[in-house]
């Protein structure tokens, strides 16, 4: 269910309840549906994330360049080494690059944070984490720089896909998955995840069961109806307010409006025609303001204008013609006729063609052009002048004012004012303008003085009351029309509250199976019990996560009795179901110093619990205390064994000291070197362990180069579980997926020699089949499988 989208399980929830009404369900969706909106874009960042390498050079307790090799598979890994051997930096060095942070160092003096550069190597500081990720391009390294002197917090990041070049990244980009999946521990977090700051670890869950949207959808509801309630408070005290007011004031207009606002549910409609009842309930001082705005052309322009348009009309009519067009058409054909005798001299007439045009006739064509031509220009600037004098009258009038909707008067005149603007020019219209405009003016003002009358009576009582009453009739108005919101409000906030207790107990209930099979594993002797694991609260309240814990059965307090050992186991508890989500993008877990204060049935349970873990996950575990490795070892638990040594001047060295071949191997070495074994079943135990380790680097060589393919996790396994014999897990390994077991041999003899099919046929027949050589030499053969076996590039990788 945690993978489901939080929108999806709230619309099947509310589908599923009959007593929800469609519109708070549309309200608690549309919630939801903002929450998301709100949400920052989703961390789309690499997945299926294990680590290859950590290469430190200058920081903390390494000073030359040491790196520490991991499988980048599930598996587990314990790095170990005494104290100040270097192990814990590469911890936090993986952290610091990872996330541009260590939590270790919070909260700290400023010594933990100023003593980073190893004294050995003070002039470089660098580290290198190669990650393994799934997709196309699988080999990534992320780096982080100092450059000589800087500070801790100047350090510069880069990241490399496979043979590209490195590109500057921001370590906050990382930063939210890695603070919501949390894959790093470190000692000092053990102790803080039970009794930190409540509200951290209660945000850490809500955020990684995908909670958050619902908080944020109920904050969304819940800041509506805060804001729904408080504007029917207001409203109910403006109201009383305003009645105190109204009850000073001796007027029969406030009487009347107190009358209505006493009914419980006031008629707003009724209030608003009361107040419409004065001249300051529709205009308002500001509406009366306006009318004392509107003004008119004085009577000397609208005299000059309108004598301009007159004179130019009868300009005009003087020169114009009944066929001015004709004229046009003669001057033209004149003209065109001119230029072609000026062109091909005397020639007879082109349009009758009887009579010559000569220079006679040229002489009077010059003359009767040049008299068209100035009848013409007269009449073209008599035109002109006239279209420019409509338009100067046109322009005296303007549309009518809204102000005057209310005086009839003065409105019908200023529509006829208006409408001679656009009317078409006759003998009679300058003398209507003259009329209009003189009618309109004095109209105009005495409404002017009845304006200003009016907005000096309304400075008596009843004026400031009118503005009083109309603030409080619109949010009025707002709180009816928002009452029905106000009801489904409630009703979805409510619901949602009942709805977000269902849905994070169901999503809490495989993070809290986990954390109590964890619990239960590591406590061994411990009589503290771990029962249900509650979130308490929400956004803005307390919020806490609540551990039903019983001491000897009793109810109680157990974090109070609890030892050092078992509140760390319990943190462990939580850690872990934290760190192995399903829907993880990174595949590893990385825990400091866990063993301390844990007495030795703890430690073998923490054993057992990081062996399970690392069936599914990459582990890796960096601790001093030898207990835990020995408890690997002694249940014989799958696991690499890495020791960190430190030498003089900071040199850090890592070698294996032990991983499940060379266990397997070791083991075949001491079976031969047991007198007590009848020599059958020696060769039988020594040929098994010989099987079993090709059949663990297989497993490991399977593991890695699938994931390199691309494969998700969960394919992998499946692969993996799927190889039943260590025949099988080769070809998987070597041939890839696909590839049949029967074509095993000849594919080893192509690629490596007959010698590797001998190998593998000696070590996997056991007691059904003589083995023609020595032990001792099968184990040594063995060995030199392995490594061919892990230096081969598989042929599915070079395809």
């Amino acid at each position: 269910m945690c993978s489901d989208r939080i929108a999806e399980v709230v619309a099947r929830e509310l589908a599923a309840d009959p007593a929800v009404e469609a519109r708070v369900a549309e309200c608690v969706l549309a919630a939801l549906s903002e929450a998301d909106d709100d949400r920052a874009a989703p961390d789309s960042g690499d997945t299926g994330v294990f680590l290859r390498s950590i290469t430190v050079h200058g920081f903390r307790g390494i000073g030359p360049t040491a790196t520490l090799g991991l499988n980048p598979g599930p598996g587990l890994t314990l790095v170990v080494g005494r104290n100040g051997s270097g192990k814990s930096s590469f911890a936090e060095a993986a952290e610091f690059a990872l996330t541009g942070g260590n939590r270790r160092w919070d909260g700290r003096s400023t010594a933990w944070r100023e003593g980073w550069r190893n004294l050995h190597e003070p002039d470089l500081a660098r580290i290198e984490v190669g990650l393994l990720t799934a997709g196309a391009n699988t080999e990534l390294t992320v780096a982080t720089q100092w450059a000589p002197g800087s500070e801790l917090g100047e350090a510069h990041w880069t990241e490399q896909r496979g043979s590209a070049r490195p590109v500057p990244i921001d370590p906050r980009s990382r930063r939210q998955r890695l603070d919501l999946y949390r894959p790093f521990l470190s000692y000092s977090e053990l102790g803080a995840l039970v009794d930190g700051k409540p509200s951290d670890l209660f945000d850490a869950l809500h955020r990684l069961l995908g909670l958050d949207e619902l908080a944020a959808a109920a904050e969304h509801i819940r800041l509506r109806k805060l804001e729904l309630e408080r504007a029917v408070r207001d409203s109910r005290q403006s109201r009383t307010d305003l009645l105190a007011e109204l009850a000073d004031v001796d007027d029969d207009r406030a009487r009347r409006v107190a009358d209505l606002l006493r009914a419980p549910e006031p008629d707003l409609d009724a209030v608003a025609a009361a107040v419409a009842g004065s001249v300051l309930g529709v205009d308002g001082p500001d509406g009366l303001r306006a009318i004392l705005r509107l003004t008119l052309p004085d009577t000397a322009q609208v005299a000059a204008t309108v004598d301009r348009l007159a004179d130019a009309a009868a300009d005009l009519s003087r020169h114009a013609t009944t066929d001015a067009e004709s004229d046009l058409r003669v001057l033209e054909l004149l003209t065109r006729a001119r230029d072609h005798v000026t062109a091909v001299e005397t020639c007879p007439c082109p349009v009758c063609g009887r009579g010559d045009l000569d220079p006679a006739w040229l002489t009077a064509a010059d003359a009767e052009i040049t008299q068209r031509s100035a009848h013409l220009a007269a009449l073209r600037s008599a035109r002109t002048e006239f279209d420019a004098a409509l338009a100067a009258t046109r322009s005296l009038t303007s549309r009518l004012p809204a102000e005057l909707a209310r005086h009839a008067a003065v409105r019908r005149l200023w529509s006829v004012w208006a409408e001679l603007g656009v009317a078409d020019y006759d003998d009679g219209v300058p003398g209507r303008i003259r009329a209009t405009h003189t009618d309109l003016s004095a109209e105009l003002a005495a409404l002017h003085r009845a304006t200003r009358t009016e907005l000096a009576r309304l400075d008596s009582v009843w004026s400031p009351l009118v503005p009083r009453i109309l603030a409080w009739l619109d949010p009025a108005r707002a709180v009816s029309a928002d009452a029905a919101e106000l009801r489904v409000v409630k009703k979805a906030a409510d619901w949602l509250k009942s709805a977000t207790a269902t849905i994070r107990g169901e999503r809490m209930r495989p993070l809290e199976s986990t954390a109590r099979w964890v619990w239960s594993t590591l406590r061994q002797q411990s009589n503290v019990e771990l029962g249900a694991i509650r979130l308490q609260g929400s956004a803005g309240t307390a919020r806490r996560v609540l551990l039903d814990v019983t001491v000897d059965e009793v109810d109680g307090a157990a974090l109070g009795v609890m030892s050092q050992g078992e509140l760390h186991a319990l943190g462990l508890s939580l850690f872990l179901p934290r760190a192995t989500m399903a829907h993880s993008p990174f595949r590893f877990v990385m825990i400091d110093d866990p063993v301390q204060a844990m007495d030795p049935a703890k430690v073998d349970g923490l054993a057992r619990v990081l062996a399970e873990v690392a069936i599914t996950r990459q582990v890796v575990v960096f601790t001093h205390d030898e207990r835990l490795a020995e408890a690997v070892r002694r249940m014989q638990l799958d696991a690499t064994v890495l020791e960190v040594q430190r030498r003089e001047r900071s040199i850090v060295e890592v070698r294996v000291t032990g991983d499940p071949v060379r266990r397997y191997l070791d083991d075949a070495r001491s079976l031969l070197r047991t007198p007590q074994l009848p020599p059958a079943i020696a060769d039988e135990l020594v040929a098994t362990c010989c099987r079993s380790a090709i059949e663990a680097a297989g497993l490991a060589k399977a593991r890695h180069e699938l994931l390199a393919t691309g494969l998700d996790h969960a394919e992998v396994e499946r692969r993996v579980r799927n190889a039943h014999t260590t025949r099988a897990m080769l070809t998987l390994a070597i041939m890839g997926p696909g590839a049949r077991v029967d074509d095993l041999n000849k594919h080893l003899s192509a690629v490596g020699g007959r010698w590797l099919v001998g190998v593998l046929r000696d070590a996997t027949a056991g007691a059904h089949v003589p083995i023609d050589r020595p032990m001792r030499e099968l184990i040594s053969d063995t060995e030199r499988f392995i490594a061919w076996l892990r230096a081969h590039e598989p042929a599915a990788v070079r395809s």
